[in-house]
Parts: structure tokens; sequence; C-alpha cells
């Protein structure tokens, strides 16, 4: 791993320290294990040289034993056969007993900090995702920051409860089965030069592993971004199946996702290829690696330089090692899988938001006079989109923006509460800039119905009092009733405890707006936007509409983007843009008199009546 990569590691590792306590009974529990494990191979010396072979362990002449260690041999030795025999059986169940209880529980601590980091990752996501402006979602499909958090993020979970694991565990094996290979080697006369050369040859196993997973990163970036796509695309189909329906393309989409699978299976068959072939290949030099030593320890124990026991021990010891030091190899590969998880993830988290809070801002206090856009200049990419805006609305006022499409007007409204910031200009409420002021105490002054109609897969209750707390049942009545709501609310299933479905499915458009328009109303914002509010309605919902629009504008400030211009001509000042300029303003007797761009926007609107 290069310095990036290390980097990487170690943030997301940093995820694990508020939950080190449950790492560290993990750690306990696989020193347990290991020490278990390595020991095990002991038992065989009594079991090959007493038990099998009939005769007595040795220790040879030129070595010098620790007492405890010549004191032991001398008691098994002593031992009649079944009675050696019976204690090793009930020291084997024993063994196995406790290995595999600390075998789970170093597991299932492992797998518990994995899922708490894993939980910590997404929590880290989704609150910097509620963080981020509008103008992040404009560059960022939604379906490939939902895969950060469904897809990424639970990739990250192997490099804790698999990686993290291994990272630990198997250098603790490996030092374990190694103390007792040492411990061997040196009570039991095992030639030097078959030690040496046994372990020279170990690292070779490592080698082909180390060299596949190099190549496993690039193609599991690729594979996690064509997850994002996979993503898109379904996203895209699924919210609008009506119009895929509608124009009978259903053979075309499916044709367009199979062809994007397709590429990701292929990217995926990659990596499994690359991360199982590894095991076969570690199987191979793992045999390569036995048969050189069992061929060199032949040799030494045809001439009696060593003893079958000792041999036995060596060679358990020897196999033992193998495991983890495979392990170890195939880590590389999750790690890397990881890594370009973690690659995307951080790319999120370490996101400079364009709209920031400024240190020391303040709370911004209910508008009392105006609110003044001073040449305000504003672009998404190269071209502007709104080219030296300045505008004045005093309290109270009613300000409709109307214009072809295109003209800007939705860009220009959403600059109020601050979901952009202009290039150029300033934006001022009774003098105070907008970057003065805290986010929340701004957007707490500012209501918002949009033609979208978003409602939210929860109770009727909980979207009308979506933002609000400490409210009582009869604000939320009261609230529906202005807004022409309160007769069909009280026909649905549950009445107010209703499900509205995702995106309020379960109610007709109309029903949907009057919905959002008495959220405002119970909001009860002194700045109001409407954003084309009473589009696409049919008459009789528009009429219910726009009464509960009447009244939810009643004593407010007022910024409504109309799509039907009858709906405005008691707007207290019309603006008229164009290209994202404005090209005009005046009431609408006004820009009728002069017959400018307004009139023949109005003139296109009702030329058939």
């Amino acid at each position: 791993m290069d310095n990036v990569d290390i980097k990487y590691y170690r943030r997301l590792i940093g995820f694990v320290g508020p939950h080190i306590w449950v790492l560290a009974l993990a750690f306990l529990c696989m020193l347990v294990y290991s020490a278990l494990n390595s020991l095990s191979p002991t038992a065989l010396i009594p079991v090959v040289d007493n038990i099998i072979s009939g005769s007595k362990i040795v220790i040879p002449a030129h070595v010098e034993a620790p007492l405890f260690i010549t004191a032991l041999v001398d008691r098994i030795n002593s031992l009649p056969l079944m009675r050696l025999m019976v204690i090793i059986l009930i020291g084997a169940l024993v063994y196995f007993l406790l290995r595999n209880l600390f075998d789970f529980l170093q597991v299932y601590l492992m797998n518990d900090v994995s899922e708490r980091v894993v939980r910590d990752v997404k929590d880290a996501i989704y609150k910097k995702l509620m963080s981020l402006s509008m103008y992040f979602y404009s560059k960022n499909p939604t379906p490939k920051l939902m895969s950060r958090i469904t897809y990424d993020a639970n990739i990250v979970r192997d490099s804790i409860s698999t990686g993290l694991l291994d990272i630990i565990l198997r250098p603790i094996e490996i030092i374990s089965h190694l103390a007792v290979l040492i411990c061997v080697v040196t009570f039991f006369g095992i030639p030097l030069g078959f030690i040496f050369t046994s372990l020279i040859l170990f690292p070779c196993i490592l080698v082909p592993a180390v060299m596949i997973s190099k190549k496993l990163r690039k193609i599991t970036t690729r594979s996690q971004e064509k997850m994002g796509d996979i993503n898109t695309i379904l996203f895209e189909i699924i919210t609008g199946m009506r119009i895929v329906k509608a124009f009978s393309m259903q053979d075309y989409e499916y044709e367009k996702f199979k062809k994007q699978n397709n590429v990701f299976y292929k990217l995926a068959m990659k990596a499994v290829k690359r991360i199982n072939i590894i095991s076969p290949i570690n199987e191979f030099t793992s045999a390569i690696y036995l048969v050189v030593v069992i061929y060199l320890a032949s040799r030494h124990i045809i001439s009696g330089s060593l003893s079958w026991g000792a041999f036995t021990v060596f060679l358990a010891s020897v196999l033992l090692m193998i495991k983890p030091v495979k392990r170890l190899s195939k880590v590389y590969a999750v790690l890397q899988q990881s890594l370009a998880a973690a690659t995307r993830i951080f790319r999120i988290l370490d996101t400079e938001d364009i709209i920031r809070e400024k240190e020391g801002a303040i709370l911004l206090p209910e508008l009392s006079h105006d609110i003044s856009l001073e040449h305000i200049w504003f672009r998404y990419d190269n071209n502007y989109v709104l080219e030296d805006i300045t505008l004045n609305i005093k309290k109270g006022e009613i300000i409709a923006i109307v214009g072809p499409s295109g003209a800007g007007k939705t860009t220009l409204i959403n600059l109020i509460p601050r979901f952009y910031d202009p290039l150029k200009g300033t934006i001022s409420i009774d003098g105070m800039d907008l970057k003065d002021v805290t986010l929340k105490s701004l957007r707490n002054n500012i209501g918002v119905v949009t033609q979208e109609m978003l409602l939210f897969n929860d109770t009727v209750t909980a979207n009308i009092s979506y933002g609000s707390s400490g409210f009582s049942k009869d604000d939320i009545v009261k609230a529906a009733k202005v807004a022409n709501s309160d007769d069909f609310i009280m026909r649905l299933p549950e009445k107010y405890d209703t499900i509205v479905g995702e995106k309020g499915f379960r109610l007709s458009g109309g029903e949907k707006q009057r919905l959002a328009i008495a959220r405002a109303i119970f909001k009860n914002p002194p700045i109001l936007i409407l954003d084309e509010a009473t589009s696409q309605l049919d008459t009789e919902s528009e009429r219910l509409v726009q009464e509960a629009i009447d009244r939810l504008m009643e004593g407010r400030t007022v910024l409504v983007i109309a799509h039907r211009l009858s709906t405005i001509k008691h707007a207290t000042k019309i603006i008229v843009l164009d290209k994202g300029r404005i090209v005009d303003v005046g009431s609408h007797r006004e820009l009728m008199e002069r017959g400018g761009l307004y009139k023949r926007l109005y003139d296109m609107q009702f030329k058939d009546e």
C-alpha cells in the first residue's frame, strides 16, 4: 500500500477508537486462542514417541533443558501407556472446548466492532450529506450517493471483521507457533541447517498472493463505480415507470440495464477470480514447501540426528504457521477492496461545502423592513443563469416572478434561503447580509411550497408538523382546515394517522399540494416562497389549492413563481425575467399596457379562451 492507502486505512481504523474496549476484549481472546492453538502440537510428542513407537521421549545429551521440561518428560515417560492415553484424550476434549470457545468469542467480538464501525461510518456519511448544500446535490446523482451508504460502507465491514482480525490475530499466531518451534528446536536438538533451510523457504508462500492482490484494487474501484451507475438506472426507471410504460420503452430500458449489469458482472468475476485464485496457488506453494521440508527431515531422521516425535511437532508447528501466513496473504486482497470503498467514502466526508455558516454568525430576527438583492450574478457551470439582478422586496409585498422556461426564476428564489450563494453581489434582510446570519435562523423565517409536492412516507400529522416540535393536534387540524385539507384527511382510513406512502403516492396531486401548504401554514413563517404551487392540477384541485394559498399569503412577504399568470394579477409587483436578466417590473395592468414580454406570455396562455 502507498502513503495515500495507509492514510485512508488509518482514518478508517480511527472509527474503531470509540469501541476500543470491545477490540481489547477481542484481543485478549485472540491471545488465549493463539496460545492454545500453538501448544497443541506438543501433545504429539508423547503420542508418537510413547504410545505409537512404544519408546521413551529422549532429550539429547548435549541439550541443557530447563528443569521443568526434564521433570515433565520424566513424568510422562513413567506413566503407564493407558493412563497416559486417557490423560491425553481428556486433555484433548478440554483443549477443543476452550479453543472453540475463545475462537467464537474473538470472531464474535471482531464482528461486533466491524458492525459498530459500519454503523458509525453510515452515520457520518448521512450527517455529512445533511450538511451539504444543494450545489453539491446538483453535481452528484442521488443513486450514487445512496451507494456510498448502502454499498461502500458495507464493503468496509470486511476490512474490520476480516482484515483487522487477520492483521492482529495472524501475527500473534505466527509468533506463538514460532515460539513453540524454537522451544522444540532448542530442547530436542533439531539440526540448525534443517531449521534455517525451512524458514528461509517459508516466505515464498506469500509472493504469488501479493502479486495478484496488487491488480485487485483497480478492478474493485471500477466495479464500485459501475454499481453507482446501476443504482442510477434503477432509481430513474422506478421513479419514472409511468413514462417508460407510456412510451413503450420497457425493452429499451431493459437492454440498457442489462448492458450495465453485464459489465458489473464481468468486473465482479475478475475480482472473484483474483481473490479465489490466491487459495489454490497458496496450497500449491505450500505443498512444494512441505515436500522440500519432509525430504530434508527424512535425511536427518535416517541419520539419527532427529527423532520422529520432535520432527512431528516441528512439522505440525510449521503446518499451523502456514494457515495464518495464507490468511495474511489473502487479507491484502480484502484491504484493496475496502480501500477502494474508503477512498469514495472519504471523498464525501472531506467535501468542503460551498455554503458555509460564518464563524460567529448571528441569529436573524423576524423580517421587519425588506429583502434586498444587489447586483446578483450566478451560474452553475460556465454560463450565467442570473446576471446583475437588483431587487428590493418590502415587508408584506407579494412579488411574482414570471418568464419563459430557463429564465432563472427558480434559481433566483433558491438564493433567498441560501440553497445556493451568488457568485457576485449581496442578499440582505433588514440590512443584514445573509452570510452573516445562521442558516437555521434564516430558514426558520422562510416557508417553501414547490411544485414537487414532496411528502415523506409517514403519517399526515408528521408531514404537516415536519420540522416543528411541541405542537398540539388542534394546531395541526387548524392548519389543515386553512389549507382545505381537513375534509379529505378525515376520509382517509386512519385520518391524521394515515401513512401517506412514498412521496405521498396514496394521495392525489391536489391533496398532496394542500398538505404541503398545510405544512407551510403550520410553520407560520414571515417569508413565503411559492414555486409554481398550482401547476399540473385540474380545475377543482387548483381552486381549492389557490384558496389555501390565498389564506397562506395573508400577512406575509411572498415570492411566487406562477405557471398560470391569471393567479398573480393581484401581486404587488411582477418581475419579468428573460435569459437571467430583469427585463420589466410592474403591476399586471402596467405590464399589459406596455405590451412587452409579459403581455406576449399572457396572450399566448389565454389565446384560445
